[in-house]
């Protein structure tokens, strides 16, 4: 996922330059639009970590719940 956020993010880097050198009302919403996925990938990355955390929380409680029943 890393490398996926990276890629759009360099995309909407790279179409800003692109608009603020050509000036043009195409080149400003060919940015927009790429800041916007990079904002949405940014967002659906940092709720899968999020999720991540929470999933292993979850393991790690079951786990010690297991191992407790057998000592």
């Amino acid at each position: 996922m890393t490398n996926i956020f990276a890629h759009f993010s360099d995309e909407a880097e790279t179409a800003r330059i692109y608009a603020l050198v050509s000036e043009t009302p195409i080149s400003e919403r060919t940015h927009q639009r790429a800041a916007r996925h990079a904002d949405v990938i940014s967002r659906q990355r940092n709720e899968l970590v999020d999720r991540l955390a929470q999933l292993e929380g979850q393991q790690d409680s079951l786990l010690d719940r297991i191992t407790g029943g057998l000592n």
